[in-house]
């Protein structure tokens, strides 16, 4: 709800972002940096661009797809909800929910989508993976062959959106029911697999929470410094474009000459 001047009212504590959120691990990593560009420190510390109406604020739209009950809605559930149902029900067409943060001291929100992963319902899915700013590809860590599908999720989600627009991260839940010997066998394929995608890879457990805010947390960074530094790059171009369209309007002038008639 909006107050009187349109602003949204203040984010909840546990969704302020303060430092850069860590990888899960370095080797399926999007980058191993510590903090924030230094153009994105700029723009975060701009009080105009904090101080947007709701409607102008920033928003990253990301997509949730993978097999059938590889838990994409019990980790969606956990993060938005704080909630774990054991009771499964499939999801029909798409579902959303809207998380908001305060990243770096900038309002952001993110619109997480969660897939019908059933094939019947593809075609209804596969209509609002456009847009998608982040992709996030989930498998069972239980099943391997859920990892292999991942594959084909990440290709037709990429299909409605421009090559080499999307962050991709790729997901393994259900990480409590392995073994340590297990886990770590399938966390070594899983990095082959985001290193193959140009993702990053996450471990987690919508059962126990374990490394779920984390993850989030990291969509919501990676995403919101995506965002602006696209935005300087974006602004950085036009500024040169205009500069040089000034200097070739100047050249082309011709220059003025003094008359010689009495």
């Amino acid at each position: 709800m909006l107050n009187a001047m349109g602003f949204p009212p203040p984010v909840s504590k546990d969704r302020v972002i303060t430092k850069y959120p860590k990888a899960y691990t370095p080797q399926a990593s999007l980058q191993v940096k510590e903090d924030w560009n230094l153009r994105t420190k700029a723009s975060c510390q701009d009080r105009a661009a904090r101080n947007q109406p709701w409607d102008r604020q920033k928003m990253s739209k990301a997509v949730v797809v993978g097999d059938v009950n590889v838990g994409k809605t019990c980790l969606i559930n956990r993060f938005c909800k704080d909630v774990f149902q054991r009771d499964y029900k499939a999801t029909i067409g798409v579902d959303f929910e809207i998380e908001r943060f305060e990243v770096a001291g900038t309002p952001f929100s993110l619109q997480i989508w969660d897939t019908a992963g059933q094939e019947k319902f593809k075609c209804i899915a596969s209509a609002y993976y456009r847009g998608a700013q982040v992709i996030i590809t989930v498998f069972d860590m239980t099943d391997i062959r859920s990892l292999e599908n991942t594959r084909q999720w990440l290709s037709e989600a990429m299909t409605e959106n421009e090559s080499g627009g999307n962050l991709v991260f790729l997901v393994g839940t259900k990480s409590d029911l392995l073994s340590v010997e297990e886990r770590q066998r399938t966390e070594q394929d899983a990095t082959k697999m985001a290193a193959e995608m140009q993702g990053e890879f996450w471990a987690v457990s919508a059962k126990s929470g374990e490394n779920v805010p984390e993850f989030f947390f990291r969509v919501a960074a990676v995403a919101l410094e995506d965002i602006v530094l696209r935005d300087t790059e974006s602004g950085a171009a036009t500024s040169i474009a205009l500069a040089n369209s000034i200097r070739s309007d100047r050249a082309e002038r011709p220059k003025e000459t003094k008359s010689t008639c009495c």
